[in-house]
């Protein structure tokens, strides 16, 4: 199977003929169009090894999240920066070679590593790059490379196998991926309190600064939802602290917004202006007046915009607080759905792509529209 994969990159190669990497299609909707033939790799899939006692595993990029979910789950161990799996857009997407998922819709671990995307609990466990130990990709000449524990130096002097992370695609194919693994919390607990906008922002940055066992936060329509995890005797004290209510059914809120599954996000608006936005900034940024629909969380960090202004106001907005704005979701910008880089961070991009991939056939334009 992996001899298959190399002779079909070696063959687009030879020809400039552009693939589009397909896996599980969670999120074929993220980052810009693109067009090409299907490289599908939903059949190299497999624990490679795991090894509880030393907190690694070891898989190939076709695995599906919830198979190695369960695994990890047997142990009492989990995937630190609660990775979404997401199940396709609810916004209205034009129909392109590369939007067309396969059914059924299932986030693979390649997927996952090449997104970049991390859940609720990112902010205070780590970003997905930052489990990410070592991988065997395929580059975009057909060669087999490894990256990591037992790596063969870069010459460019890059942490490949972190560089992989948020790629989407555009550098190499995944085949295979070690991650670093925690145990799972010995306690855990989910509290709501009512707030308006500016104090829950107030809050989740004052307790970020408390020695607190926080691992997720999140405000919306006049709820903070806080969630404590950690050792029993830690997560009990903070709660008498806190106050707040207990939320029953607390799984189902995180997993619900990890994975955009709660009415917020399902908006299927008729609108064809609606828009699902993510803007990063800085966790204190004071609430940012678009007059737009949002969610928070990560501290304050991220601001999901359901909106239906102009993309350039939303860039400036997220500019003006330090941070940077993505169109997650929605009716593709022609410039490009990311925010627009500086030059010289553009010729970085440009420079690892022509390393990488020097005939630009991996997800051609999914990253930034002109490479």
């Amino acid at each position: 199977m992996l001899s298959d994969l190399i002779d079909r990159i070696q063959a687009a190669h030879a020809h400039a003929t552009p693939l589009v990497i397909r896996g599980g299609g969670s999120k074929a909707f993220y980052g810009n169009p693109c067009a090409g033939e299907p490289l599908d790799v939903t059949a190299w899939a497999g624990v490679v090894e795991y090894q509880p006692k030393e907190l690694v595993l070891t898989a190939r990029a076709g695995t599906p999240l919830a198979e190695l979910e369960m695994l990890l789950a047997q142990h009492g161990q989990m995937l630190a920066f609660e990775p979404p799996h997401f199940g396709g857009c609810p916004f209205p997407l034009a129909e392109t070679a590369t939007h067309a998922a396969p059914n059924p819709i299932h986030a693979t671990l390649g997927g996952c590593v090449a997104a970049g995307l991390s859940g609720p609990r990112r902010p205070y466990a780590g970003a997905v790059r930052d489990t990410v130990l070592g991988v065997r990709m395929i580059d975009g000449t057909g060669q087999a490379l490894r990256f990591g524990g037992q790596v063969i130096k870069n010459v460019a002097g890059y942490d490949v196998s972190r560089l992989m992370a948020g790629s989407l695609g555009t550098l190499g194919l995944l085949t295979e991926v070690s991650l670093k693994v925690l145990p799972k919390p010995a306690a855990e607990t989910t509290l709501q309190f009512e707030s308006s906008e500016a104090d829950a922002i107030l809050k989740m940055n004052q307790w970020a600064g408390q020695p607190l066992p926080l691992s997720a936060t999140s405000w919306h329509a006049g709820l903070l939802t806080v969630r404590l995890s950690g050792a029993a005797s830690a997560v009990y004290a903070a709660q008498a602290k806190l106050g707040g209510e207990p939320l029953a059914h607390a799984d189902e809120f995180w997993l619900r917004l990890r994975d955009h599954a709660a009415a917020f996000f399902d908006k299927r608006p008729s609108s064809p202006q609606l828009s699902l936005w993510r803007l990063a900034v800085k966790p204190s940024t004071p609430p940012l007046q678009l007059g737009c629909t949002q969610w928070i969380e990560w501290g304050g960090a991220v601001r999901w915009l359901i909106s239906h202004l102009p993309a350039v106001a939303l860039f400036e907005a997220a500019k003006s607080c330090g941070g940077h704005a993505t169109l997650f979701c929605g009716q593709r910008l022609a410039g490009g759905n990311l925010a627009p880089l500086s030059p010289a961070l553009l010729t970085l991009h440009r420079n690892l792509k022509q390393r990488f991939d020097p005939h630009g056939i991996f997800n051609r334009g999914r990253l930034y529209p002109d490479f």
